[in-house]
């Protein structure tokens, strides 16, 4: 009897050390052979033809991004942005502060902690940034040369250190992978608790197709263990390779990212996140500043202040000649424009140096009652919203931005038609003005889809330098034309004078996709 108590320690340490030593070597029936390959050479390199045709088990930090696959600053950005936009601000700042600490880990321990702070308390049903936020960020640092390198695999397994929430929507929607393993994070209650799962217990992708599959991985970070169990025989990329790979080109991506949310802008390194919160007391009142003489300040008088805050706006409105001839006096102008921002309208007639009146989709009371021009709000209903709006050019300008949402990529989604039956007939007809504009911005993004929406203004007016540029097309008649015909025809005019890529994705598609809804608000 004391001789079985005495061995069940033993027998679980041994249990215990067994399960370990798996995760470092392979089965013993397995074996593999590991080489070191130049990706950016493959194409003259013999083992071209091993990888074509077969299934790629490649360690996604290692294989597909560009940045260093050796330490706990691969990640930080990546965990920033969960941070920022599942979390706030403050969470945000306490994953900051922990930066030195992080730093001084190893790369496991220290992925354990910015897993810990990132996710605690985040409810798992409403965690969308893996989707909607992520991929950007995740596109812009996938490498030319190892993306080419897997696409060359019939089929492509990714093995990620990262949890399978950030990771996963990516590399299955926008990276054509048909297996991914990453990850799994435990939840209580519906809450994320900020642990991961221990490898043991991470479900097998089951990709493999046995002594077959190839590996792609780093020599300068350790093997994943799935990545081991799983290949015959491994291809390790040098950091010193990875180092002049170039970023993957638009053209070249299997699916563009068209649509994603989040309020940041820029890449959230340590340092750019720094001046991030040393600019927000700033920038929260240059916001205060820029408002307050967008609304009670004339035209003439506000554009040199908002110029000497840091606004830029380079619009060319040279208009048609036949935009302000009607066969009715009372008849206004119909501006049609691309939409970028809520300030799209403000700018436009800032631009014509006229008031007028704008259509909104969906806009909050607080932005419709701080708006210094007129808003309408449609109804979704054809007949009562072609109403509205002839009811409105009667009395003066309008503004229509018939994509129905904004779309921060250089792409335009497809125009409504509504506007091309508001148009007058014979040689009355005043046609539409095509507005082809564009925004950019450096820190936030004055939009959002599963955001507050009344706070879109504020943080476009929070960006040190933001620019509009823009320029009015020549009128459009709409007499005896389909309005179908007619929307197409000012979407690719817009989408020409831009260099945008039209598209026939809507309103809908894009709030399904980043906020689970069809955007109404």
């Amino acid at each position: 009897m004391a001789a079985k108590t005495l061995c069940n320690p033993i027998l679980f340490f041994l249990r215990v050390l067994l399960r370990r030593l798996t995760y470092t070597v392979c089965s013993p029936h397995r074996k593999t052979t590991t080489h070191i390959i130049n990706p950016s050479k493959l194409q003259k390199h013999p083992w071209k033809e091993k990888l074509v045709d077969r299934t790629v088990v490649f360690d996604v930090e290692a294989a597909l991004l560009r940045s260093s696959s050796s330490d706990n600053n691969t990640f930080f950005h990546y965990f920033m942005v969960v941070a920022l936009e599942g979390g706030g601000s403050m969470r945000g700042l306490v994953l900051l502060l922990l930066y030195p600490l992080i730093c001084c880990l190893n790369e496991e321990v220290g992925l354990k902690v910015m897993v810990m702070v990132s996710f605690f308390g985040l409810r798992r049903e409403g965690f969308r940034v893996g989707r909607s936020v992520l991929p950007k960020h995740l596109m812009e640092d996938v490498g030319l040369e190892g993306f080419e390198m897997l696409r060359k695999g019939k089929r492509r397994v990714g093995v990620s250190c990262l949890p399978e929430v950030m990771v996963g929507a990516f590399l299955r929607e926008y990276m054509e992978v048909e297996v991914v393993v990453g990850r799994k994070l435990k939840v209580v209650g519906g809450f994320y608790v900020g642990l991961m799962e221990e490898e043991e217990e991470m479900v097998d992708g089951g990709g493999g197709d046995g002594d077959g599959a190839v590996g792609v991985g780093s020599s300068g970070r350790s093997l994943p263990h799935h990545l081991l169990s799983l290949s015959k025989e491994i291809y390790l990329v040098s950091e010193s390779e990875k180092k002049n790979w170039h970023p993957l080109p638009k053209e070249s991506q299997p699916k563009p990212v068209i649509f994603h949310d989040g309020r940041i802008a820029f890449k959230p390194t340590p340092t750019a996140t720094l001046s991030m919160f040393l600019w927000l007391p700033f920038g929260l009142f240059l916001a205060l500043f820029r408002a307050l003489v967008f609304l009670y300040l004339p035209h003439k008088l506000a554009v040199p202040l908002l110029g000497f805050s840091g606004m830029k706006a380079r619009i060319k409105c040279e208009l048609p000649p036949h935009a302000t001839t009607s066969s009715s006096a009372t008849t206004g102008q119909l501006f049609v424009c691309n939409h970028r921002t809520l300030l799209d309208p403000l700018y436009i007639s800032t631009a014509v140096e006229r008031p007028m009146t704008a259509v909104t989709y969906s806009l909050s009371r607080l932005s419709e009652l701080m708006s210094p021009i007129r808003t309408i709000r449609l109804t979704r209903n054809r007949d009562e919203d072609r109403r509205r709006m002839e009811a409105m050019l009667r009395v003066g300008d309008l503004v229509v931005c018939p994509e129905g949402t904004t779309c921060r990529e250089p792409f335009l989604l497809r125009f409504s038609p509504l506007f091309a039956e508001l148009g007058g007939d014979g040689d009355g007809d005043p046609g539409v003005v095509p507005f082809a504009i564009h925004s950019e911005v450096g820190m936030f993004y004055g939009t959002t889809a599963g955001g507050l929406k009344c706070l879109d203004p504020l943080f476009y007016l929070m960006n040190p330098g933001p620019c509009y540029v823009g320029k009015a097309l020549d009128r459009v008649s709409t007499a005896g034309r389909d309005r179908v015909e007619v929307a197409n025809r000012v979407q690719r005019a817009i989408g020409e004078a831009l260099g945008f890529q039209c598209t026939m994705l809507t309103r809908r598609d894009k709030y399904l996709m980043l906020a689970g809804n069809e955007g109404y608000v």
